[in-house]
C-alpha cells in the first residue's frame, strides 16, 4: 500500500461519530456485493482495512448487523444522529475494521487496489481498470 506518513482521519456527515487510522491501510478497494450496494444506496462501498490496534475512535456509533458471504456477521456503524456510514466491525472485539472511504477527511487517501464480488456488480458500474478483481471474497 501507498506510504502516507500521516494519519487517516475521518468521520459522518454532522461530525459526532470520527475516527483515526494510524499507519498504511492493509487493503483498500471496492465492494460490490448486494448488501453493501444496498447499505450505501450506490453501486459499491469503497473500503480500506486497519488493524483494530491502529484505531481509535470518538463519538457513539448505532450498528447494523447482516449475515456475511461467509455466514458470520457483517456490521456495519453508523451516526445515529445523520445516519453517515463510517466504518466496520466491532470495537473492542474484530481484529481489523475497514473505514467506507466516502467518509475520509481527505478522500486522496483512497487508493485501490482490489474488487470484491465481481459477480455481483451492477451492470452500470464502471469497474476501474487495474485492479485485482475477485468474483466472491477471497480466501
Amino acid at each position: 500500500m501507498h506510504k502516507t506518513g500521516k494519519p487517516h482521519t475521518g468521520g459522518c456527515l454532522c461530525g459526532a461519530l470520527r475516527y483515526q487510522a494510524d499507519g498504511d491501510p492493509l487493503y483498500a478497494g471496492y465492494c460490490f456485493c448486494g448488501d453493501c450496494r444496498k447499505a450505501s444506496g450506490s453501486g459499491l462501498v469503497p473500503f480500506m482495512g486497519f488493524p483494530a490496534s491502529a484505531m481509535r475512535f470518538s463519538g457513539e456509533a448505532q450498528q447494523f448487523v447482516s449475515k456475511s458471504a461467509r455466514g458470520g456477521a457483517a456490521v456495519r456503524n453508523f451516526c445515529p444522529d445523520c445516519g453517515g456510514l463510517v466504518f466496520g466491525g466491532i470495537v473492542g472485539k474484530d481484529k481489523e475494521h475497514t473505514i467506507y472511504a466516502g467518509s475520509l477527511d481527505d478522500p486522496s487517501a483512497f487508493r485501490p487496489t482490489i474488487a470484491l464480488f465481481e459477480r455481483d456488480r451492477a451492470a452500470w458500474m464502471v469497474l476501474p481498470p487495474g485492479l485485482q478483481v475477485y468474483e466472491t471474497m477471497p480466501d
